[in-house]
């Protein structure tokens, strides 16, 4: 449930006329009498490179709708996916502002939203698109209240990387894997495979992850049974996926078994890599491209070991509010109970939003990467 009313900040429909922005009059809302008409917000309106991301500060705040709240941003996370929509390799309507991850406070409620407990200064997170500015419209079915214990910083870092890592260590396997057998883990130095790694371990499953030199101290920390670490691609921190026989490797850790599921976000430069290290009857999850997109390939190279391979996505495992609060609460208590250890790796101004992008892509990342929102 939501914050005990001690922390809440409640104003009833009698205070709507001071929200100074033009929220709908058809039904009462409850505000902060702070709301602007317009606010900082990081603007796509051409697809291209991290400078296609320009900070404008005269957007128009979104208005209230009925069923949804609005929220004060303090933090917005920066993900893959987002350069996906920035580049338009996953096309969206233009103009559309960034990000689809934030976390803050509640500014603006509206009834059905106040009827479900929700109140104006309640700690939330969520996912929807357009988390890179002051101020989110987001439906009460897709908020996630953030519990005590927990920083809006990491709750933020929870909403796309965390519960990604979930579906993937316990449900986009459809149970092909289980308890004491292996899983391949590529890029565990980075953001979501950190997670990931973690609790694949928690799911009983023995772990073999990949990382580059530079972040070796990462994935030291997080209980792999078995490291691969690899050398760097010269002048980038990305991992050399060629300067080790990773499949080779994977064989002898595993006593010619191979792993019954690989988990891999890298794209382009894994995807043989993944494929090899398959056991019989296991599965490939690709669910990125941090390298690029994965090439077609015939499905007739899965027939000598009768394998399997997804390419799913998180809407798909968040299909209704029950499931979503579901994977949110069993994170969350992990956290809670020092079970999970989330690295936030930096936070740049709104203002730098372009160097955000930038940093990430250049593999730089050793955990979340977070815009700070004033």
């Amino acid at each position: 449930m939501f914050a005990t009313a001690s922390r809440r900040v409640f104003q009833n429909a009698a205070s709507a006329s001071a929200c100074s922005n033009n929220f709908t009059a058809f039904f009462p809302v409850r505000c902060m009498s702070s709301i602007p008409s317009t606010m900082k917000a990081a603007v796509v309106r051409e697809v291209g490179d991290a400078h296609a991301l320009k900070v404008e500060t005269d957007f128009p705040t979104p208005e209230l709708k009925a069923g949804g709240v609005i929220v004060k941003n303090q933090f917005a996370g920066i993900n893959f996916i987002d350069t996906y929509h920035r580049k338009g390799l996953y096309p969206r309507d233009l103009p559309f502002i960034g990000g689809q991850e934030g976390g803050g406070t509640v500014a603006a409620v509206s009834d059905e939203a106040a009827a479900q407990g929700i109140k104006v200064g309640d700690p939330v997170a969520y996912s929807v698109f357009g988390s890179y500015a002051q101020y989110t419209a987001v439906p009460a079915a897709k908020l996630l209240p953030v519990p005590e214990g927990v920083g809006l910083d990491v709750a933020t870092s929870c909403v796309v990387q965390g519960l990604t890592a979930h579906y993937l260590t316990s449900s986009a396997h459809a149970d092909l894997i289980k308890e004491g057998e292996w899983c391949l883990i590529h890029g565990v130095g980075g953001g979501t495979c950190q997670w990931a790694a973690q609790m694949a371990k928690l799911r009983g499953f023995k772990v073999i992850g990949t990382c580059s030199k530079g972040k070796a101290d990462i994935g030291e920390s997080l209980g792999c049974d078995e490291l691969i670490v690899l050398d760097e691609v010269p002048g980038t921190s990305y991992e050399d996926y060629e300067s080790v026989d990773i499949v080779s490797r994977v064989m002898e850790v595993t006593d010619g078994k191979g792993c019954k599921a690989v988990i891999d976000g890298i794209g382009k430069s894994t995807v043989d890599i993944s494929i090899g290290s398959l056991a019989h009857r296991g599965i490939f999850i690709s669910f990125g491209n941090a390298s690029g997109a994965v090439p077609a390939f015939p499905v007739l190279r899965l027939i000598g070991k009768s394998a399997y391979v997804t390419r799913p996505k998180l809407l798909d495992y968040t299909v209704d509010r029950a499931e979503l609060v579901s994977r949110a609460d069993e994170i969350f208590g992990w956290l809670k109970d020092k079970k999970l250890n989330v690295s936030v790796d930096c936070a740049f101004p709104l203002e730098e939003a372009a160097e955000g992008h930038l940093y990430l892509e250049a593999g730089k990342s050793k955990g979340k990467v977070l815009y700070k929102i004033d």
